[in-house]
């Protein structure tokens, strides 16, 4: 079973992209996906931690060797709520309950931040993450949004949870 703790600065970076390259395949331009390496995500990641305004926290879960094998990053939204910006879970370990370990850890930590429900936007083509969030509870609220990859717009749908 993993354990959650708060990422370091060299955590994140192999997991983010091998999750990206897992759940987007078929959804967001390869291109875009053949573009994202583990050295630069490292490098943006380095950036990230000396940002003097980060208001988010990123969590990883560890297997019982240490190794990162999840990450989660959350914080605030525009709408007075928490927010899942991420998670990703090694694409090998997928459904091995990890992503459902470090979603309690999202939870708890959003609860504790005062914020009574947390949302997150998914790819809407992306059914195997929101089958996940669907069966922890979380619904569509009917909000829409369009990001645009590699000229390609993509749309997500946002989910809901009251906690």
């Amino acid at each position: 079973m993993a354990t959650v703790r708060v990422m370091t600065e060299a955590d994140v970076a192999e997991i983010r992209v091998t999750g990206w390259k897992a759940a987007y395949a078929g959804i967001v331009p390869q291109s875009y996906l053949d573009r994202m390496t583990v050295e630069a995500e490292t490098h943006k990641r380095r950036q990230y931690f000396t940002r003097p305004d980060k208001a988010t926290i990123d969590l990883v879960a560890v297997d019982a060797r240490g190794g990162v094998v999840g990450w989660a990053c959350l914080g605030p939204s525009p709408t007075a709520a928490g927010e899942l910006y991420a998670l990703y879970v090694r694409p090998s370990l997928i459904g091995s309950g990890i992503g459902r370990t470090l979603l309690q850890a999202v939870h708890a930590d959003v609860l504790d931040r005062g914020f009574g429900s947390v949302l997150l936007w998914v790819l809407t083509d992306n059914t195997r993450a929101r089958r996940f969030y669907e069966r922890v509870g979380y619904t569509a609220d009917g909000a829409v949004q369009a990001d645009d990859y590699d000229g390609v717009s993509i749309t997500e749908v946002r989910y809901r949870l009251t906690l």
